[in-house]
Parts: C-alpha cells; structure tokens; sequence
C-alpha cells in the first residue's frame, strides 16, 4: 500500500526557498542578506549539476517509472522548472530592487561599466591589461566545425565579431578564469565601488580582436551534469577511474543555461547551439549571472555594522586549559556542541596525537576536509614520526574528489597506509581512532561526530563531538576498522551502530517499540534532528507509530517527504525546519523507551542513501550529563518562534511567530548564550580554586 509521500526535489527547493527566505528579511542586517541570496544561488548549482542531471539521464532512458510520490522523471522536470522559474523571478528581484539599492546608500557601489567616470575607466583599463587580458583565452565559433569545449559554471562572454574591411560577420567565446575576482575595483576613497569582471571583459573585448569590430556581447553559464558515477566493478584502479569521472563532468550533458534576459536573439541562439543547451533547460535572468558569486561582498572589509555580530567560539568546560586532550577525555566522555563550542579540541586530540611518544597508531575516515587541513597536516607528521597511520579516504566525496585525491598522496608519501574507500558504498562515518600506550598497557581514545574533519565549515555549521576512552567504543572502533579495511563484516558490535548493516532495523525496530508502548497505553515519544528525511520505510514506521499515538517531533533542515497534517497517518507528528546563521548539520535521535531513553547522534540522515548504500554510524551516548544536554538542544528546535518554519502539508513551510504575549526563543542564540555562560562559569571556578605544587 502506497503513503503520502512529498516529492523529494520539490521538498528540496522549498527548502531553498527557507533560506531565500533568510535574504527577503528585512530585519537582517545588509551584509548578511546578500550571504544568504549567494547561498541560495551555490545551492542551486549543486542542485542543477546533481539532481535535475539525473533526472535527466533518467529521462532519456525512457524511464517511466514513478517516484514515491507519483511523478515520473519528466512529469519532475516540468514541475521542477515551474518553481525555478519563480525562485529565479523572486531571487533577481530582491537583488536589483532591494539589495543593490540598499548597498549603495550603505556606501557598496555596483557601478555600470556603461557610466563609468573618467578616473573609473582609467582604472577599468589598467586592470584588464594588467591583471585579467593575459590570462583570457578567445574561443572562436565556426559554423560547420566541433563546437569549442564550454566550461561549465564559468562567467563566458559571448561576442559577434564584424570584419573591419570586410562586414563579414563571426562569432567568438571568451572564457573568464576562475582564479581572477568577480569584482573589479574602481573605489576612489568614498566607500567601495566596483564593476563585475564580465562587465570589464565585454566593455575591452574588441582589444582581443585587433582589425576587427564587437558589435555586441552578452555574458552566459552554463551547468553540466555532475552525477557520473565511478563504475567501480570495472575500475582495477579507483584513483585512476577517478580522475576519468572528472574529466567526464568537464564534457558531460548541459542541464542549465543561464542567458541574460535582454541577449540578442542571433547571440542566444549561436549560445544555445554551442552548449547543446534544450530550450527547457534555458533561464533567462534579470540581472548579474552566478550570484553565489557575490558570496565575498558579505566580508567586505569596514562595513561590520552590516553584519551579525560576532558569536566566538567558547572552549569547552570539561578541557582545562594547558591540558592534554588524553587526560580529559580520560576523566570522563566529553561531549562538544560545534560552533558555539570551538572545535579545536578536535583537532588537538589528532595533533596530539601525532607527536605523543605514546601513541601508537592513529585510524581516521575522511570525507571532506579544509583546503589547508591540519588535520592531514598531523597525520602526515604522525606518519612521518613512524606511528601507523590508516586513513580511509573517500574519493567518492562528491566535488572534493580532486581534493581528496591530492592529499590522499600527500599521505600515502609520508608513509600512511591509504584506502579508497569501500567498493560500492561512500563511507560517510566521521570516526578517529587513536591507540595510547599506558602504564604498559594499550588505551584506546576515540572521537565519533556528526560532522566531517574540516576547520573551515566546523565555525559554519552545527554538529555534535564525542570523545571517549570508553573499551567498548574503542573496541567497536577497532572492529569498524577492520571492516572498512580488511573487508571482514560489519558484525559483532558492542554498542556502535553501523550503516548499512544493522542502523536501519534498528531504528525502525526502536520505533516500533515506542508505538508498541503508545498502543498499551504508556508515554510514547521520538525526537529526532536530520538534515534529509526521505527513506520510505522510515517515513511507514514514523506514520504507524503516530496511528499508534507517539509523540514524534522531528526537525529536519531540508528534505522532508514525510507528509504532514494528514489526519490518518501523520496526525501526531510535527515537522519544523531551523535557518540561521549557522547550517543545521548535527543529527540526534532521542526515543522516550519507557522513561530509560536511548539517545544516539549520527552520520547519518534517515535517507535510502545514508541507510542503504553508505557506511554510516550511529553512536548511542551513554554519559548522563551528556545524554541530558543533546535532549535540551532537541527540545530547544522545538521552542524556536523566531528562526523555525512549520512544515505545510503540500511541502512548503511557514514561518512560526511568538504567540501573544509569549517571549521569543530562538534556539542558536540560546545556545551561544548557554556556551558563553559555561565557559565563563567554568573560568570563575577556576579563579577561586587554589592548587598548591606539590614535589614530585
């Protein structure tokens, strides 16, 4: 029997448009409205190079077949490019009547290359001859030949080309490099004024065609098809194989063609048929190409009063300042709330660990990491430093395989024994294991999280840490290990629980229990945070326990195909969605079990993805102080009236208000608040606690 299901791309651009949502705010300061449209423009990209990519390919195997909720591949599209095309529509024109105004009053200036002053144009020149006509390369179009190779999400300005002499008439692509800055400064000491680089490039175009005249230009992207998977029961070298699939994205389908909505119609048509671009698959746009581009103008030095204000990370209370990381968590399980609580811990824990004389081996999964890593950055010095470092890098990472690839030499040079990954699955698990040697014995300390090994998007998004010296969770730790690496089974765990071997039956046999327990009359609850709801026989199990009576709260960030207000099978559950300044990535699941709750963070979000064809953890907590707080953050989403969203019946969301007379809440403050608090309880604690030296 079929259940309501919402369609999981049209789930995902509601979403996008909770973030869009974000920038349409008019109580936000500027600065960060315009981080918010970029976002919602990066997203999209992704979106197009991904999703609407395999759709596309679906489409064009003829497949016919229905998603859970009835639409088939080409019914997606359709629907898909109705609500784009309304995004787009809403995205443009908060950014020409809204974002640019308000900019140039707050002295940030877009200024039109067509309406440069003098002094400006001057300046304009120097920087194309200086700094960007030397690395331009002109492509030219000839009609009856190959069509030159356009790369995708690059800035390209098209030009029609006269012949001096001769009238006759050509057409050339003039790629704009990534390396080169979107704006290109023209600021005369009163604020900050700028012109976009496609702008500079098309006004000085014709100085790339000496002889000849541009009687016009216009700046188009295009988006490939970024799902080409490796095809890993061919590939007798994956990091061979690797570097082919990202060769192949550079020539894969078109899936977006972004054209200016004012393109002459030769120029539009030359572009279409350069870029194989379906006329379903082409937008036009009100305004600048590529907003995500305009990311870097929310940093903008001087204008903090545009800004948030500041939330700095705290230290945690259970790490004493000048400690070692291996006596803290030896004392107890320390439990770390990111960003409000400073991942530096994290990265210590690994650091530490590759100069301690007593360690002896360090095993770590890699999925994404930092552009200048410290943590690869140690464990090349723990390799170098003769310890036996394992790492299991995931090159099948999507958009950080050229990355991962890199350092995974890097460390295979220093002597690391390295991994690929695990045939067939993404190994998706953020796990370190680190074996100390202690009072003659071996000591194992591990750290387990929601979140990936990267210091930069560690200060961006939420997730949870745990490290711990518990034996048991050492030992699972070493069992997983050995699984990812010497191909045993992901069997015999003590208290880990490993995707896709036992995290699914489990979860759906713990919520079974809760509605068993609602159908004998007992208090039944289930809060859960993800980032994605999607798995089908989640959503059944979900949708029996609420007939059941279980009170299930769930707040999920982005994908929900979960339907809610449906008076049969969702009655008892509410959906809410959290955007704020920080992206909610932690995942913890809380099942009331009879008044002895099971609390668990995770890897994994619950879609077939995460459960099915990943290698994922799912990490139960079992210290009590820690076990009370992740239940204090889930009930805290829950209160949320100022950043939360409901989740409608039809996908999309409203926006939740404080009722009349009751207070705002809003869940990320209230946790930098609570971090602030704790560190500075902790420091004054410290200030009234005398500790003698004593003689060795």
């Amino acid at each position: 029997m079929s259940i309501p299901f919402i369609n999981r791309e049209l789930s995902w651009l509601e979403f996008n448009q909770r973030v869009l949502n974000e920038a349409l705010r008019g109580d936000l300061p500027l600065l960060e409205r315009v981080k918010f449209l970029a976002i919602t423009a990066s997203n999209l990209d992704e979106f197009f190079q991904v999703r609407v990519g395999s759709l596309m390919l679906l489409r064009r195997s003829g497949r016919k077949n229905p998603d859970p909720s009835g639409l088939t591949p080409v019914q997606q599209l359709t629907e898909i490019r109705k609500r784009m095309q309304r995004m787009i529509e809403d995205q443009y024109k908060l950014f020409t009547t809204v974002l640019c105004p308000a900019l140039q009053e707050a002295g940030i200036r877009l200024v039109d290359s067509k309406n440069l002053s003098p002094a400006q144009a001057n300046k304009v020149a120097e920087a194309f001859h200086d700094s960007i006509s030397p690395l331009l390369t002109p492509l030219a179009v000839v009609s009856g030949e190959e069509p030159p190779l356009v790369p995708a999400l690059q800035l390209i300005v098209a030009c029609r080309i006269a012949d001096s002499e001769t009238g006759a008439i050509r057409h050339a692509l003039i790629p704009i490099p990534d390396g080169l800055p979107r704006r290109v400064s023209v600021s005369d000491g009163d604020g900050v004024s700028f012109v976009l680089i496609e702008d500079v490039v098309a006004r000085h175009a014709s100085e790339l065609f000496p002889g000849e005249d541009v009687e016009a230009t216009a700046c188009f992207r295009v988006t490939r098809n970024g799902d080409i998977a490796v095809q890993e029961d061919d590939a007798a070298d994956l990091a061979g194989e690797m570097e082919e699939v990202l060769a192949a994205r550079k020539l894969s389908d078109t899936v977006r063609l972004e054209l200016p909505a004012s393109l002459p119609r030769d120029l539009a048509k030359v572009i279409q048929e350069v870029c194989g671009a379906p006329s379903e698959g082409t937008y036009r746009v009100a305004g600048p190409l590529a907003l995500s581009g305009f990311m870097d103008l929310a940093f903008t030095p001087g204008f903090d009063n545009l800004r948030d204000e500041d939330w700095p990370s705290q230290p945690s209370p259970d790490i004493e300042p000048g400690d070692s990381i291996f006596d803290a968590v030896g004392r107890r399980d320390v439990l770390l709330h990111h960003p409000y609580e400073s991942f530096e811990p994290v990265m210590r824990f690994i650091e530490e660990a590759a100069d301690d004389p007593q360690v002896v081996s360090i095993k770590q999964v890699l999925y994404r990491t930092a552009k200048q890593s410290r943590i690869i950055d140690a464990l090349i010095r723990a390799a170098e430093n003769g310890k036996a470092v394992t790492v299991l890098v995931e090159l099948k990472a999507r958009f950080d395989e050229a990355r991962n690839l890199l350092r995974a030499e890097e460390l295979q040079r220093a002597g690391a024994q390295i991994v690929y990954g695990v045939k067939g699955l993404k190994t998706h698990a953020k796990i370190c294991l680190v074996v100390r040697r202690e009072d003659g014995r071996l000591r194992r300390y591990v750290h387990l999280g929601t979140g990936n090994y990267n210091e930069s998007t560690a200060r961006l998004y939420t997730d949870i840490s745990l490290l711990t010296c518990r034996p048991e969770y050492g030992a699972d730790a070493s069992l997983f290990f050995n699984a990812v690496t010497g191909r045993s089974k992901l069997l015999r765990f003590q208290r880990l629980v490993p995707a896709p071997t036992a995290m699914k039956p489990r979860l759906l046999d713990l919520i079974a229990s809760e509605a068993e327990r609602a159908r004998q009359g007992e208090p039944a609850r289930i809060y859960a945070k993800v980032n994605s709801l999607q798995d089908p026989d989640i959503i059944a199990a979900l949708y029996q326990a609420s007939k059941a009576g279980v009170e299930i709260n769930l707040n999920v960030r982005g994908i929900c195909c979960l339907k809610t207000g449906d008076a049969r099978h969702s009655k008892h559950i509410r959906v809410v969605s959290v955007i704020d300044r920080y992206l909610e990535h932690a995942r913890i699941f809380y099942f009331h079990h009879g008044g002895d709750p099971e609390i668990f963070i995770a890897s994994a979000d619950w879609m077939g993805r995460n459960l099915d064809r990943r290698v994922e953890l799912m990490v139960p907590i079992e210290d009590s102080r820690a076990r009370r707080r992740l239940l204090r953050i889930l009930e805290s989403f829950f209160q949320d009236n100022t950043q939360a969203s409901k989740i409608l019946p039809d996908g999309s969301s409203e926006r939740l208000k404080p009722a009349a007379g009751e207070k705002k809440f809003r869940a990320q403050e209230h946790f930098f608040k609570e971090a602030r608090r704790s560190a500075k309880a902790r420091d004054h604690e410290r200030a009234m606690t005398f500790e003698p030296h004593r003689p060795k």
